[in-house]
């Protein structure tokens, strides 16, 4: 991603931040093109007293403070059913299982986000190399960084901790409240 639109999504990351709390949205996938995602405001980040209550310790410590899952002993490196991964902090849409795929790095990986505007990316200089972490949009919940040796078409990696998502299988996902996702899966 080319610096001048590096700065171009974050310009329009911060005011879908700040318009976040005063409008509701549909929560489905984006119209085609390269539009960001508005905010939805039904996805929120908890108190993090209520996310010391909510999450277990592995899910607390990977979210709210950057720590890694072990490889190939994690919820989701292997799960090959159809349906849509969340925010397990604020439920927001990120990942589908259609643009899922088996990378053999023990962790979920993905071709790309459900859509745009849903993951921020940062520099993580940590462990003497550089590399791009994976935030959520909403709740800023640590998920995993991006790589750039996956397959095509965008050639990129999602490598995603399990224990930062929720899985929505595609049969729940009416009743859930993500039916707007079902089209994903004609």
């Amino acid at each position: 991603m080319t610096h001048t639109r590096l700065l171009a999504l974050a310009a329009l990351t911060a005011t879908a931040t700040l318009m976040t709390y005063n409008a509701v949205v549909s929560a489905g996938p984006e119209p085609a093109g390269d539009t960001p995602a508005v905010i939805d405001s039904r996805y929120q980040k908890p108190s993090d007293d209520e996310l010391r209550k909510r999450l277990t310790t592995l899910q607390y410590d990977v979210t709210q403070h950057e720590a890694t899952e072990r490889a190939f002993d994690n919820e989701y490196w292997d799960n090959k059913e159809p349906g849509i991964y969340v925010d397990i902090v604020s439920g927001e849409p990120l990942f589908s299982s259609t643009h899922k795929f088996k990378s053999g790095t023990g962790w979920p990986s993905f071709t790309q986000p459900i859509r745009s505007g849903v993951i921020n990316e940062h520099t993580d200089t940590r462990f003497f190399m550089k590399r791009t972490e994976l935030k959520s949009s909403i709740a800023q919940s640590h998920l995993g960084h991006v790589f750039s040796d996956g397959p095509q078409p965008t050639g990129l990696r999602y490598c995603i901790n399990s224990a930062s998502l929720r899985f929505i299988a595609k049969d729940d996902l009416e009743k859930e409240g993500y039916g707007a996702f079902l089209e994903l899966f004609k």
